[in-house]
């Protein structure tokens, strides 16, 4: 008997250790948000420095940057929206002349009334016609290293030639449109004010358009106001949701840094290869097998502002959206056999993982987002223009 009871002692032990290590394992793994406590205990973990935060859960080789919060509006601002180019560019930016049809300006798109996208799925231009890709905000477009959803633009110079000749967005002719400009005592006076010589062509007309879009970046947000130290800015719930975002829900390896994106290019799993929706993105720039089905991270500043998202507009709805991230993305990634047989077909990034966020969570999650968005800034239009 009592050789019994020492043998199921060490056997009990034994079992407890294994539950001991298997329980620390589980724990390891697991982003915080799963075991470390209430609301008030997580909300405590962030209302203070935000050196002093819980680390984000980043995957291994991801580069990444910490939060940081919009600078306060400078001094300079004004100044800066009176010098001659920003005026000119303005000017421009809102000026229908650069079409072909003398009906749509690059503000037709990019609206200071609606954060300066357009509301719509895909933009619509010249004789109605549809674009295939979401129109992106121009808000902080100063920050970006790259411009256009597949990165073909290297700054805004070169960025500003694309819309003002494609046929279904503003169908000019390039050739007509300094001859329409100098035709115009107001337009000439204004390049001479801005770069000192009248003869002006497409190159100082892209500087202007530059200078002025430039100048277009997001109010402060709750979010700027917290990180500074106005710790009763976000609420219990939008602190669980910067806490996901940084953990669980894995944001964090693509929407880092100040303006929350990582400025590279990814595959979501939204490319529909060989089907009637197919968007290659920036496979169309590098020819590198490797792109195909990427897009450019957007920014998340402003983001309940900038609706419908993602690069084809296919959400408007937010928990719709964290719905479809939920899921992992898999469903369009290329199989073993699939890639076998057609190299070319997409693979999923690997950062999409199925995350198994509840309801609630999800919740937390679009209620932090609204805390990253800013009152809206509606910058008047002129009220009228060089003619």
């Amino acid at each position: 008997m009592r050789h019994y009871h020492h043998k199921m002692n060490k056997i009990a032990a034994i079992g407890f250790v294994l539950f001991l290590v298997i329980s620390v394992s589980w724990m390891n793994q697991m982003p915080l948000a799963y075991w470390e406590g209430s609301l008030d205990s997580l909300a405590s973990q962030y209302r203070r420095p935000i050196e002093e935060w819980p680390t984000p859960v980043i995957d291994a080789g991801v580069p990444w940057e910490e939060f940081s919060s919009l600078p306060k509006v400078d001094s300079h601002y004004f100044a800066v929206m009176e010098s001659p180019a920003v005026v000119l560019g303005k000017y421009l930016f809102f000026d229908p002349i650069l079409s072909g049809s003398n009906q749509i300006s690059c503000s037709s798109c990019h609206n200071p009334q609606t954060s300066w996208a357009d509301k719509n799925t895909v933009p619509v231009g010249n004789d109605h016609l549809e674009g295939t890709r979401n129109t992106p905000s121009l808000l902080n477009v100063y920050a970006r290293k790259t411009l256009f959803w597949d990165g073909r633009a290297n700054n805004l110079e070169e960025q500003a030639l694309a819309p003002i000749e494609a046929h279904h967005e503003m169908n000019m002719e390039l050739s007509k449109l300094i001859p329409k400009l100098k035709a115009i005592p107001a337009y000439n006076k204004l390049f001479i004010a801005a770069f000192g010589d009248e003869d002006y062509a497409m190159p100082e007309v892209m500087k202007a358009l530059a200078a002025f879009q430039r100048t277009l970046a997001s109010r402060r947000s709750r979010f700027d106001e917290f990180i500074e130290g106005n710790y009763n800015a976000l609420s219990d719930q939008e602190i669980q949701g910067l806490h996901l975002f940084r953990t669980k829900a894995r944001c964090m390896n693509c929407h880092s840094g100040k303006f929350f994106t990582d400025d590279a290019f990814h595959n979501v799993g939204l490319t529909y290869y060989k089907r009637k929706y197919e968007d290659l993105g920036r496979y169309l720039v590098t020819n590198d097998p490797a792109d195909i089905g990427k897009f450019r991270t957007p920014s998340l500043r402003d983001v309940m502002n900038t609706d419908p998202w993602m690069h084809n507009g296919l959400f408007w709805d937010m928990t719709g959206l964290l719905n479809m991230y939920n899921s992992g993305m898999q469903m369009n990634s290329a199989t073993p056999e699939q890639k076998a047989a057609d190299p070319n077909y997409p693979v999923t990034d690997p950062l999409m993982k199925k995350l198994n966020l509840s309801k609630t969570e999800i919740q937390s999650i679009v209620a932090f987002l609204h805390s990253i968005t800013a009152t809206k800034y509606r910058m008047r239009r002129p009220e009228s223009l060089p003619r």
